[in-house]
């Protein structure tokens, strides 16, 4: 279980709580630069703490996957804010699709009428725009772009991510279809935030950088499309976790 956050005091404790409640035995927060007790009160509820000095959500991701302990086969991301923690019902729903060989399984928020309510403007507004760019230019339906995720560790090498912003998300999922991935999204309930303010939603600068972020990272994505599928490029670096 990975986290990223960034002055998320208020919200983490319940957060990483939950999570080791539901059977998480290792729930590692990535502080990715906090002005506040995010490490501390992180540490305090049981979470293992590293530190991405780098801002940006895929900086503070790709750092989490670094080191793990051997024998874990998958990481699962999620909000600091606990507004994606699933449930035990959903949780037995995961386990199952990743023992049918899903190799990245998506949260899907689109699917519950109350989901979509919880969603703000910019949350819908951006879902709406990718959604609609990677079926007119991959030919994949896909409902969400959210954060709750897993990946199965020995697939990530062949996503070859580069991305360290905002545009991790909409890259994982785009390199998934080319690189020919069983994708499973699965219906999950979202909520408003336990606590605290959004870096990203909660403010017009923040929701404006997100926006750029991922514009950005769909234009290059678009730009190369049809090289990669006719096996004339693979963009991006190598890099595989430690």
């Amino acid at each position: 279980m990975v986290i990223p956050a960034l002055n998320e005091e208020a919200a983490l404790p319940v957060t990483v709580r939950h999570w080791l409640a539901r059977g998480f035995g290792s729930v590692r927060v990535v502080d990715n630069g906090s002005q506040d007790s995010t490490a501390r009160v992180a540490r305090e509820a049981g979470a293992e703490v590293v530190v991405e000095s780098v801002r940006g959500y895929g900086a503070a991701a790709w750092r989490g996957m670094q080191g793990l302990p051997e024998g874990i086969d998958w990481v699962l991301f999620s909000s600091a804010d606990g507004s994606d923690a699933l449930e035990a019902d959903e949780m037995a729903d995961w386990a199952r699709a990743a023992d049918g060989g899903a190799e990245l399984m998506l949260g899907d928020r689109s699917t519950d009428a109350a989901s979509r309510r919880a969603m703000n403007l910019s949350q819908r507004v951006c879902t709406w725009i990718f959604c609609r760019i990677v079926r007119w230019g991959w030919g994949v339906r896909f409902g969400d772009v959210g954060s709750l995720r897993a990946l199965r560790l020995e697939a990530v090498p062949r996503l070859r991510l580069t991305d360290r912003g905002f545009g991790w998300n909409v890259e994982m999922q785009v390199r998934a279809v080319e690189a020919g991935f069983h994708i499973v999204e699965m219906p999950v309930r979202f909520r408003p935030r336990r606590a605290g303010e959004s870096k990203i939603s909660g403010t017009m600068l923040g929701t404006a950088k997100a926006a750029r972020g991922i514009l950005w990272m769909m234009f290059r994505l678009w730009r190369t499309r049809r090289r990669v599928a006719e096996g004339r490029i693979w963009p991006g670096k190598t890099e595989i976790p430690d």
